[in-house]
Formats: C-alpha cells, sequence, structure tokens
C-alpha cells in the first residue's frame, strides 16, 4: 500500500481540524451576551426611577414601563441562562396565572365568550333606547383592555425579577438599586416638605399639603413605598454591624460598646440613610402605612438575629423590646398620626359601608366580574346610603376585594393562592439561606407590607409602587434556594 500518496491528504485534514480550533478559540473569547449585561441594568432602571413621575399612575407612563420589562425579559433570553428547578416551577405558576388572566379577559371582551353570560345591562339599555345593542360581559366595553396596562407591567417586573436574580450577585444590587432609589426620594421628600411644600415635582401639589408625599401624589402610597425602603436599610445595616461584631454568638450587652467605638463608614451610610426613610415615613401621617412598616421593621429585626438569640424566651423579648421602640418612635415622631386615631380611629368613615357594598357587586357577578377596570363604573348602583355623597367612590380602597369584583372570584382567589406561595417559599429562603439572606427577608417584609396594606388601600393599584413590589419579590423568590440549587452563571 503506497503510504506517500495518502500524506497530503492527511496534512490537509491536520490544517483543517487546526483551522476549525483556532477559530473555536476566537470564537470563545468574543464578549457574549449574559445575565450580567444588558437585561440586569434595564432592570435596575426600571426598579431606580419607576416611582419617580408621580408614581407612574397615567396610563400612557405604565404603558412605556411594559414595553422596558418587555425589552428586559427579552433581553434575558440573549444570554445562557440557566434556572433551577425551584425557579422554573415558579416561572410555570406564574405562567398559570397568566392563562387565568387570558381566559377571563377574553370572555368579557369577547363578542361570543366561551361559557360567560353578558351582563344585563347592555339589554336593559337596548330596550329603553329601541335599538340592538351588541351585548359584553363587561359593563364597559373595551375597557378590559385599556386597564391591563398595571397587571402586565407587575407579572413582567415578577418574571424579570426572577431570571435576573438567579445571579446572587445582580440580586444584591437589585437590593441596593433599590435602597438608594428610596434613600434619594426620601431625601427629595424631606427637602421638598420643607421648602416648597405646595409643590409635587415641577406640578402644584392639590391633595395632602400637609403630608410628605415624596414622588407620589398619595399620601399612603409614600408611606408604603418609603417604608419598604426602610425596611431594605434596616437588613443592609444590621447585615454590616452583624458582620462588624465577629461574635458568634453576640453578647448582646458588650454591642452597643462595640458600636460606640469607631464605628466603619459604611455602618454610618447605611444609619443615616434607614434613618432619612423613616423620619420621611413619619411624615407622610399616613396611619396604615406607619404602622405596617414599624410592624415590618419589628419582623426583621427578630428574624435576622433569631440564630444569635440564647433561647426561646430571647425570641419574646427581643420582639418586645423591637415593638417597645416601635411605639416610643410612634410617639416621637408621629404626633399628627396619633391625633388622627384619636380622631378617626383605625378606618375612615364610609369604607366598611364601600366594602359592604363592594361584596354585594361580587356575589351578583361572582365568576367573571363586571369587567377588569370598571369599578368606578358598576360601583354607584350599589353605593350605600352610610356613604357620604360628596364625592366619587372610584376605588373600593381594598385591592382583594375590587380584583374580585371586576374579574370574579375564581382569579381572584388564583392570584392570592399565588401570592401564598410566593410567602411560603420566601420563608423557605430565609430558613435555608445563610449567605445573602438579607435578599428574601427583605422581599417578604416588603411583600407584607404590600399586601397587608392592600387590604385597606390601594398602594398595589400604583405602578410606581407596585412594580418595585413585584420586581423585589421575583429576586427574593429566586434566591430562596441554596447556593447548590442555583445555576451557575
Amino acid at each position: 500500500m503506497n503510504t506517500e500518496a495518502h500524506r497530503p491528504e492527511r496534512s490537509k485534514r491536520r490544517k483543517r481540524r487546526h483551522h476549525r480550533s483556532a477559530l473555536k478559540d476566537v470564537f470563545d473569547k468574543l464578549p457574549r451576551p449574559t445575565l450580567g449585561g444588558i437585561p440586569a441594568y434595564i432592570f435596575f432602571f426600571v426598579m431606580a426611577f419607576v416611582p419617580l413621575p408621580f408614581g407612574s399612575y397615567d396610563k400612557t407612563v405604565t404603558a412605556f414601563w411594559c414595553g422596558v420589562l418587555a425589552v428586559c425579559m427579552l433581553a434575558t433570553a440573549c444570554g445562557p441562562i440557566r434556572l433551577g428547578t425551584g425557579q422554573i416551577r415558579l416561572l410555570a405558576g406564574v405562567g398559570v396565572i397568566v392563562l387565568g388572566y387570558f381566559f377571563v379577559l377574553h370572555e368579557q371582551m369577547a363578542d361570543n365568550p366561551w361559557i360567560a353570560s353578558f351582563h344585563p345591562i347592555w339589554k336593559k339599555t337596548s330596550d329603553v333606547l329601541g335599538i340592538p345593542i351588541t351585548p359584553s360581559v363587561s359593563i364597559v366595553r373595551g375597557e378590559p383592555f385599556f386597564a391591563l396596562g398595571p397587571t402586565i407591567a407587575n407579572i413582567l417586573a415578577l418574571v424579570c425579577g426572577l431570571v435576573i436574580g438567579a445571579d446572587r450577585t445582580r440580586a444584591r444590587q437589585v437590593l441596593i438599586v433599590i435602597a438608594w432609589s428610596g434613600a434619594i426620594y426620601a431625601i427629595y421628600g424631606l427637602l421638598s416638605f420643607l421648602l416648597e411644600p405646595s409643590m409635587l415635582l415641577w406640578r402644584e401639589k392639590r391633595y395632602y399639603l400637609g403630608s410628605l408625599t415624596a414622588t407620589f401624589v398619595n399620601r399612603n402610597t409614600a408611606a408604603a413605598y418609603l417604608g419598604s425602603c426602610a425596611v431594605i436599610w434596616l437588613a443592609i445595616l444590621l447585615e454590616r454591624v452583624r458582620g462588624h461584631l465577629k461574635m458568634h454568638p453576640i453578647v448582646w450587652r458588650r454591642v452597643p460598646s462595640r458600636l460606640a467605638d469607631n464605628p466603619p463608614k459604611p455602618i454610618i451610610v447605611a444609619f443615616c440613610f434607614f434613618f432619612c426613610c423613616l423620619v420621611a415615613l413619619f411624615l407622610t401621617t399616613s396611619r396604615a402605612g406607619i404602622v405596617l412598616s414599624l410592624m415590618a421593621l419589628v419582623a426583621t429585626f427578630v428574624i435576622y438575629f433569631r440564630r444569635d438569640l440564647p433561647t426561646r424566651s430571647g425570641l419574646w423579648i427581643a420582639l418586645g423590646a423591637s415593638g417597645a421602640i416601635a411605639l416610643i418612635l410612634l410617639q416621637l415622631f408621629g404626633g399628627v398620626v396619633s391625633s388622627r386615631f384619636d380622631v378617626q380611629g383605625l378606618a375612615d368613615e364610609g369604607r366598611f359601608a364601600a366594602y359592604m357594598s363592594t361584596l354585594r357587586m361580587i356575589g351578583d357577578f361572582p365568576w367573571f366580574g363586571t369587567g377588569l377596570g370598571t369599578f368606578a363604573w358598576a360601583f354607584p348602583a350599589y353605593r350605600s346610603p352610610d356613604i357620604s355623597m360628596n364625592g366619587v367612590w372610584d376605588i373600593a380602597h381594598n385591592t382583594p376585594l375590587e380584583l374580585a369584583s371586576e374579574v370574579g372570584l375564581p382569579l381572584t382567589l388564583l392570584v392570592a393562592a399565588g401570592w401564598l406561595v410566593a410567602f411560603l417559599v420566601l420563608r423557605r429562603g430565609i430558613v435555608v439561606r445563610h449567605r445573602d439572606v438579607i435578599v428574601p427577608l427583605t422581599a417578604f417584609s416588603v411583600a407584607m407590607i404590600a399586601n397587608l396594606h392592600s387590604l385597606i388601600d390601594f398602594s398595589l393599584q400604583i405602578p410606581g409602587y407596585a412594580i418595585v413590589v413585584f420586581g423585589l419579590t421575583g429576586v427574593g423568590l429566586s434566591q430562596s434556594f441554596r447556593s447548590a440549587e442555583m445555576p451557575k452563571n
């Protein structure tokens, strides 16, 4: 066999393999779009600036944030993102809720719904006018489509938080971005309240002239946001204090002397910004916002140091001491709030009657509601005579009840189940995580403030606050798994 004839062919194959290998090395060294790039910075931008334009309550602004978050979600698909089993299951759960919304909205807007019945007001109107009118499940035709913006923005923020939060470095950066932006808004609110209380950004302030609202129109939403930022700064402060003490276990009687003896600059910075958020919170004079935020601060402190408390009795002592400090702060800084409790009690007059009226709405249309975003049109027919006739009651001041009246009980219960799962997962993250425990802890506390406050007000219906809550919740959920379960980026 002539081997000389095969040598040129073997030489050519070796050269081709060499070229392919060299080409592969070149491609391997090229920068690739990764999780740490564009989508993360887009998400940071949203978390920092969404509260700025008057709480992003305007529908045009909300649509803008929907577009930005959609770009962020699409950008996450450009990199080799590897999610763990837990994150994938959570995304699947979000998908189930999205399908639920799709089904209900189809029924409310379709000319031929699959199973829903048309709202009887359309037939009554047709009989009165004597002309045929195309009926609809929604009491206002097309309104569910125009009211969908905040829901889309919240879901996109949750999904982006879940994906981006899979990287622990990015998760902590999200926390820092929200904390710093919240401190800046708190400082702006303090300066504006002291120097120009009649202005809200570049517009004349028409409501709550005696209260700090930062960049929000409503003081209650401002209180929920500032209280959430105070919780985040407290968690950052506690983490820095714990790292500075270097005691295992902590000797509590030595803590004050250790902190007073030349405290590090990061601790001083965290305390200053925490204090700014706390003072701004009290100046909102929001009863529910302040009380719920103080409860969340107490819970954050006790949960973070639960492993450093000597016994079970120590846990109760810490809880009692923290609660006493919160009450002292309420008395020192919340004079106006205390007077509002004395004069108005725990709730404004008429809210209970409004809740009863909303329950009657739900009883008449329990399956598909009156249409997403149609509460203001449907409520007058059910308005109780116990409610003052002054003003328009266009919000139920109870987000779950309003949601049930608009989209029906089944979808509302599905959303409630989703929140219950989220709280259970965040609780798991607090228990199993040692490093970066402040991420699921702050997400748990902030989500608790938002959900409890939504039972007596509408803070979760303001995109400038809700998007931050959903984004942080997604990050906390993603970080609620042990490091061994996290994707390798």
